[in-house]
């Protein structure tokens, strides 16, 4: 960022750092929330041919513009609060929900140095804000004022806490194959090709994460949260309008970054997996070798 510092010199030291910091984050929030977006709207899409019917296809070609005539619609739609609930808890609860999903990209290494917070701790960051994301969860239900979304709550709790338990018991070995918390120095460990990802001398822990990664995103089959048959919705039964489509985006996010921790974790990061099975002459090349080496492309198709 050596060149936004050189266009803000005329700035204070400390308005520098600030604006650079929240450049930054703009520069990973911004992707990351429209990525959420699209992904919703390719889930629609592939549940829509494998059920044989019409998925979105109204808004812009194909269907693309319809994320955002959704995202258009939430924020127009009022935010009921029931009576009888607690109003600050209610419309708060959204908000601690995201906030750590988000926060958590803060130690994401998208490529070697692109890092917002390259801590040593890192790993011990992320599993601390994954674990916070049910605080959220267990307010939103309580202060609902609604046994349907209390259970849902309880339901989630229950099954959050239980699973990361295995998850961090699984990454423990992770930590041990590295000898290192920091994500970026865990995704060089690996480096030397596939052969040298974590997944395969670890097979048994990366399948353990692998389950207990889809049950702390509350996806099929541990969807129990959101039973449909007794509890309607879920702990956000009682949320319209934004306060909706923020814990939709909380929980796509989460899933996101649940995916991402996998590619750091056992499968290189942004490391190319034909290294030291191509000769070096390959990425010698000028377009061949930028496709096939190491970079950012790697990593966005790992996750």
């Amino acid at each position: 960022m050596d060149w936004l510092r050189s266009m803000l010199g005329f700035m204070p030291d400390w308005m520098v750092t600030v604006s650079v910091i929240l450049f930054e984050i703009v520069i990973i929030l911004g992707p990351l929330l429209a990525l959420v977006a699209y992904y919703t709207f390719a889930e629609r899409k592939v549940i829509g041919y494998m059920q044989a019917r019409i998925s979105p296809n109204r808004v812009g070609f194909k269907g693309l513009g319809q994320p955002i005539a959704d995202t258009v619609k939430l924020l127009t739609k009022e935010v009921i609060v029931p009576a009888n609930s607690h109003r600050f808890l209610f419309l708060t609860a959204p908000i601690l929900t995201l906030g750590p999903s988000l926060a958590a990209w803060a130690v994401i290494p998208f490529f070697d140095g692109a890092v917002l917070a390259d801590i040593n701790a890192g790993l011990l960051y992320v599993i601390a804000l994954t674990s916070l994301g049910v605080y959220g969860v267990i307010i939103a239900g309580w202060a609902s004022n609604s046994k349907y979304a209390l259970m849902g709550a309880m339901r989630v709790a229950a099954q959050v806490v239980a699973y990361e338990i295995a998850m961090g018991f699984a990454l423990v070995g992770v930590l041990m194959a590295a000898g290192s918390l920091n994500l970026g120095d865990i995704v060089m460990a690996q480096k030397g090709g596939v052969h040298h990802w974590f997944f395969l001398p670890l097979i048994g822990l990366f399948l353990v994460y692998f389950i207990a990664g889809v049950a702390e995103t509350n996806r099929s089959p541990f969807d129990v949260a959101e039973g449909e048959s007794e509890i309607v919705a879920g702990f956000h039964v009682e949320y319209s309008g934004m306060g909706f489509a923020v814990f939709f985006l909380a929980e796509y996010a989460n899933m996101i970054l649940i995916s991402a921790l996998t590619a750091l974790m056992f499968m290189g990061g942004w490391l190319t997996p034909f290294e030291g099975i191509l000769p070096q002459a390959v990425f010698d090349i000028p377009v061949l070798g930028s496709l096939l080496g190491s970079g950012l492309h790697w990593f966005v198709f790992k996750t």
